[in-house]
């Protein structure tokens, strides 16, 4: 079973590295990736924050950063750490099948942690604003679903990696969420 999910993950990620590539995506997921790229949206969320929410912004920032630093935290010390797969990038059997369209960077690739880091962040604020603004969710989700596409269209990360990261990553948004809704914001 475990080598079954381990081909199907190769050859998704041997479609997105590889017969998706384009001159769009190569100028513009790299970038995707990039925190500095994201800073006017960040810049956006605490503004929005705190001027409608005032002394609560601020816990919703905390909040916010909270959710993010857990998945981060939980991605890269503790599952990847004991997971311990290579990135494809790193693999010496996917290395000639692959496009790598930035540095490939060390450590292990199970969870990504900018899948995580970034739903975990998506999903605390669809917790946290959804009931304010339906739109927020699919662009939020779409938002964090462009980073993780973008970690396996580079070639740092598999298919699984990212769905993973996500999935980890939603899991902790929601529950920061609803704790935060719960015991800081009523």
């Amino acid at each position: 079973m475990l080598e079954m999910l381990q081909h199907w993950d190769a050859a998704c990620f041997q479609f997105i590295n590889g017969d998706l590539g384009n001159p769009v995506f190569d100028a513009l997921l790299p970038w995707f990736r990039e925190k500095w790229f994201w800073l006017p949206l960040y810049i956006f969320i605490a503004t929005f924050s705190l001027l409608n929410f005032r002394a609560r912004g601020w816990i919703i920032l905390l909040g916010l950063v909270l959710a993010a630093g857990l998945a981060d935290y939980t991605s890269s010390t503790l599952v990847k750490k004991n997971v311990q797969r290579l990135r494809p990038c790193n693999d010496v059997e996917m290395f000639d099948q692959l496009k790598l369209r930035v540095p490939c960077g060390g450590g292990y690739s199970f969870t990504s942690s900018h899948a995580a880091n970034h739903f975990a962040a998506a999903v605390f604020l669809i917790g946290v604003f959804g009931g304010l603004a339906r739109w927020l969710r699919p662009v939020a989700l779409t938002w964090a679903g462009l980073i993780a596409f973008s970690q396996v269209y580079v070639g740092v990360h598999y298919p699984g990696d990212v769905l993973g990261g996500a999935a980890l990553g939603t899991a902790i948004g929601w529950w920061m969420a609803m704790t935060w809704r719960r015991w800081l914001l009523h």
